[in-house]
């Protein structure tokens, strides 16, 4: 037996990884644990949670991978600060006591993070290798073209190469500071989002504007190539030397300084997110084509945080070259963790690599699960109220009723999700034909912003009745955006094209006006038996009722909280929110049975976590 611990640390997102004989036992972000949103701290728990997941100690370890390389990243500091001397000083005050006392000294932490009884060696792999790992060798490929777009690792900060079989090869990179990664989180925070939280917010937030910035971001702030790289007129941004991303000569571009956090969101910011959105559109496209064009291959991998830009790429597998597209579901840097232990196990062990034709991710439901005895204890100590259903059948009975009566639900079954995205697993779902159903759960349920839209989850064999997609297409990991189909469209009245901004949201666009956001698209988790089960059963008896093979699927927290992983941080969730009902496995609970339950303070509840 051999067994491999994949580690990312130290920047954001935080994650353990662990494989054995190659198969990938279990995989978890620190924050699930911690209950701190992008966690980057040393992932002591999630590494613990793999262990026991396998019944292993440290010392049983063979090898423990760390995803990047903190020397060459610390090169690139210190020449970043020399560079821009003596501009730099107060970022580099701030940063260099954290790399002084634990960054430079990897080995020494990563030996006391696991308490000292793992002896053997460490790999360092580069933070682009471990992006293309993780795209590559989970996939359903034999061979494939590899593109990872990020913001940077060491120096750089985007890459792209080929796999075949049990190796992976990279090509070529794009190199620091330019980088469509930093380029769209500097948008991302000029429009008042936080920086590596906030980018979903930002490529929401697009379709209700106009792209009239677009011509001046390609004219003055990036020098873009036939092959999808760019340089940046760096004097418009401040990430280099400063702790802001953008300079003050950014302003006088776009009608203004940088929206301030909090503050109402203006058409001006919902023109810049369209304006963004179609220049990042238009440079994933071009480095699409030509990794086509260098590689020759018929199917690309995709990795690194730009990967998680779903609109994006739902236009590459529409309008690229390439035949099939697989993401990385954890794309971000969560995924290096997974991307450095397969980098082990088939590039330097030289471990043979098997193809089935399904990728050998498990869904990503790689997470901790709870056993119904472990959940009955929990409720019986807090004094919930509960009905306890004998099957699955009952369960999918019981609450399809829910969900098609206009209940919120809150679904927590099995395995939890590795990566960004909730998978039926820890979800809170509804009724995808229910008008109203995204402004309750985004400003009751989630406590967000109205304007962020929510995905479907749909039956994989029902894809093609609904959205532009081909029959059984796959889309499990909710990492595409497609546009819904013209004769599941409503047309509004002569009014809704006079309607701007926000007021967008208000007519019903399709008959699953919840789910389809103002330009038709709609970001789609297909569901099928195999992987999901149970969710699966549930969707296929709320069709049989009610004739809609599609819910609404978002994540189980609420604003800045992680997803809940465990059953105690569900049921605090549930009873400081305004959900319906909560069902942990077959244990279903309604809001109005709760009497004797022990109240749960809302402010309290939400001031535990800070804003994204």
């Amino acid at each position: 037996m051999t067994a491999i611990l994949g580690v990312s640390a130290f920047y954001h997102d935080s994650a353990a990884a662990l494989l054995i004989d190659g198969k990938i036992v279990a995989a978890a972000q620190e924050e699930r644990f911690t209950r701190k949103k992008h966690d980057y701290n040393f992932p002591t728990e999630a590494i613990a949670y793999c262990l026991r997941e396998a019944g292993l100690s440290p010392a049983q370890l063979d090898y423990v991978g760390f995803y990047d390389k903190p020397f060459l990243k610390f090169e690139r500091l210190l020449e970043t600060y020399l560079a821009y001397a003596p501009q730099g000083f107060p970022s580099f005050l701030q940063s260099m006591p954290l790399w002084l006392r634990q960054k430079l000294y990897l080995p020494r932490e990563l030996r006391r993070g696991l308490g000292g009884a793992y002896t053997r060696r460490f790999v360092f792999t580069e933070h682009h290798e471990s992006h293309a790992a993780s795209a590559f060798f989970p996939s359903p490929f034999e061979e494939a073209a590899i593109l990872t777009l990020d913001g940077v690792g060491e120096w750089a900060t985007a890459s792209y190469g080929m796999g075949r079989g049990n190796k992976i090869r990279l090509m070529g990179e794009m190199r620091f500071p330019h980088s469509l990664g930093l380029l769209y989180s500097a948008f991302t925070y000029f429009t008042g989002f936080r920086v590596n939280s906030g980018e979903y917010k930002l490529m929401g937030l697009a379709p209700y504007g106009q792209p009239r910035y677009a011509d001046a971001i390609r004219r003055h702030l990036i020098d873009l190539k036939d092959d999808g790289s760019f340089r940046m007129d760096m004097s418009y941004f401040n990430y280099c030397q400063g702790l802001t991303m953008t300079s003050p000569k950014l302003d006088a571009l776009f009608d203004g300084p940088p929206r301030r956090p909090e503050s109402p969101v203006t058409e001006r910011e919902m023109d810049i997110a369209a304006s963004i959105q179609q220049v990042t559109e238009d440079i994933m496209l071009r480095c699409a084509r030509h990794v086509h064009r260098e590689t020759g291959m018929k199917r690309l991998c995709l990795a690194g945080g730009v990967a998680l830009n779903c609109v994006g790429n739902g236009r590459i597998l529409r309008e690229g070259p390439f035949e099939d597209v697989w993401i990385q579901p954890a794309a971000g840097d969560a995924g290096g963790a997974l991307g450095v232990a397969t980098f082990i196990w088939h590039q330097l062990l030289d471990r043979p690599r098997e193809v089935s034709g399904t990728d050998c991710q498990a869904g990503s439901l790689l997470g901790p699960k709870y056993s119904d005895d472990e959940i009955r204890t929990y409720l019986d100590s807090i004094g919930a109220v509960y009905q306890h259903c004998a099957n699955d059948a009952e369960l999918c009975d019981v609450v399809s009723d829910l969900i098609a009566g206009d209940r919120v639900v809150g679904w927590f079954q099995g395995r939890m999700e590795f990566g960004p995205r909730a998978l039926g697993s820890r979800s809170i779902i509804g009724d995808a034909r229910s008008q109203e159903m995204q402004s309750t759960m985004n400003l009751k349920i989630k406590f967000r912003e109205s304007f962020r839209p929510f995905a479907p989850s749909i039956l994989k064999e029902r894809v093609h009745e609904y959205f532009q997609m081909r029959p059984q297409e796959d889309s499990p990991y909710m990492l595409i955006v497609a546009p819904v189909l013209d004769s599941q469209r409503i047309s509004p009245n002569g009014h809704a094209a006079e309607l701007r901004g926000i007021d967008k949201l208000k007519p019903a666009r399709s008959s699953i006006p919840a789910v389809t956001h103002v330009d038709y698209s709609v970001r789609v988790q297909t569901v099928d038996s195999e992987r999901h089960g149970r969710y699966y059963d549930l969707i296929r008896q709320f069709e049989q009722k009610t004739g809609c093979p599609v819910i609404i699927n978002t994540s189980f927290n609420v604003r800045g909280e992680p997803i809940v992983c465990r059953p105690a941080e569900a049921y605090k969730c549930f009873m400081a929110t305004n959900m319906d009902a909560l069902v942990l496995e077959r244990f279903v609970l309604l809001r109005e049975r709760q009497p004797n339950a022990r109240e749960i303070d809302r402010e309290e509840y939400l001031a535990q976590f800070e804003l994204d």
